[in-house]
């Protein structure tokens, strides 16, 4: 297996840190806009099998020919999801295999945003998934940690846990600190801000998907491995989307555990104005100057991919599920527990971003040893559950599952 990885932020560092560990691929470019960051992820590694490149992610003939250059079968990609769109058509051109994080981007309904769903996260890669299909090519798409282990874990309660499922609840906490920080998040704030203040989207059987307000529907949920209650509420996220199309399962939502004050500092923003991406013109000495103020915000933000040292606790990833085995109630929940003392002692890497970069290097060597195959476009509930868990825990990362 030869892999385009594109994105040397902190997941994509982080990837290129735990796949050196692995003997199942040939070579791993990385390719990043910022040529510093790509030689910094290959230059730690003191790995033949990585070399840098720089590359444009909106540029999608720049992408493919990238990926012919190199001859790489595969290209993961661990940009914002922004880019989804150009890199998963070039991988489709150059005739390699896609897999993502993330998937393409939502656009609220026009008239009823917080009761209809208008586009829904991934409707542009769905869109294209009979052509994939026909030409016999694999797109993996929504496979991080969430989205991704939480489908794998949906997967496993349908394959092996349930007979009947009432209810799947992505339930995501931590009780992470950043010490001399107020406001620091540990991901990306630009997605944050995506997934939190666009209407969140709830899946019920007998209504399909349908939409409500942020932060709706709060509830507090018990984390385990010393994290504790935490209050979570409705955010839009993919595994709502995913989840329906291959399990069977009678209502799934997705809710994070964000805290009052991390509420609030979202509101202000999108009250200010500062959640928008369209471009606006700033007074500058030689004239205006064009910014998004998403971005501003973010480059306003500590880069979360070096915030490691100064993080403490543990983040939990975790997937509820609410059903019948046997004929009996059953209630479990199924997660994944990153301390951020052990990720970064281990691999440098802060929690959360090694809790995202783990699961795409599994879902790699399942596909490059032939555990895992398939055509068109699917997520990770489409492939068998069992080896994906038992791969991981041999990576060193078990995970958990807790009678409810």
């Amino acid at each position: 297996m030869r892999v385009l990885l594109v994105g040397a932020g902190g997941v994509g560092t982080a990837i290129t840190r735990i796949a050196a560990r692995r003997p199942f691929f040939e070579a791993m470019v990385v390719a990043d806009f910022d040529p510093a960051r790509s030689d910094a992820a290959v230059a730690h590694l003191d790995d033949p099998r990585f070399l840098a490149e720089r590359v444009d992610a909106g540029d999608q003939a720049a992408v493919t020919a990238l990926l012919r250059r190199h001859s790489c079968d595969v290209l993961l990609n661990a940009t914002d999801p922004r880019f989804v769109m150009p890199l998963f058509r070039a991988a489709r051109t150059a005739g390699a295999t896609y897999v993502d994080m993330a998937m393409s981007l939502s656009r609220p309904h026009s008239e009823h945003p917080y009761a209809e769903c208008g586009v829904k996260l991934g409707d542009e890669q769905f869109a294209e998934a009979e052509e994939w299909a026909k030409d016999g090519a694999l797109a993996l798409v929504g496979m991080g940690v969430e989205p991704g282990l939480s489908d794998v874990f949906a997967r496993h309660a349908a394959d092996e846990l349930f007979d009947e499922i009432e209810e799947i609840g992505i339930r995501d906490g931590a009780n992470l600190t950043v010490d001399g920080y107020d406001f620091a998040p540990s991901f990306s704030i630009w997605t944050t801000i995506e997934e939190c203040l666009n209407p969140p989207v709830v899946y019920e059987a007998d209504r399909g998907w349908f939409t409500t307000e942020p932060f709706s529907e709060p509830e507090v949920f018990d984390f385990p491995e010393g994290i504790g209650p935490v209050e979570c509420v409705n955010v839009e996220h993919e595994e709502v989307l995913l989840v329906p199309r291959w399990v069977d399962a009678r209502r799934v939502t997705f809710k994070y555990g964000l805290g009052e004050e991390f509420i609030g500092t979202l509101r202000t923003l999108h009250l200010l104005g500062l959640d928008r991406t369209e471009p606006v013109a700033v007074p500058g000495p030689e004239g205006p100057v064009r910014v998004s103020p998403r971005d501003v915000v973010a480059a306003c933000l500590p880069d979360p991919a070096t915030l490691g040292e100064r993080m403490r606790g543990k983040t939990c990833a975790g997937t509820w599920v609410r059903g019948v085995k046997d004929g009996a109630p059953r209630e479990v929940y199924l997660y994944h527990v990153v301390d951020n003392e052990w990720s970064m002692a281990e691999y440098g890497s802060q929690a959360v971003v090694w809790q995202t970069a783990v699961n795409p290097v599994v879902a790699l060597e399942l596909l490059a040893g032939g555990a895992w195959s398939g055509s068109g476009v699917l997520g990770p509930e489409a492939f068998p559950a069992r080896p994906f868990l038992d791969l991981l825990t041999a990576y060193g990362s078990p995970w958990g599952l807790r009678e409810q």
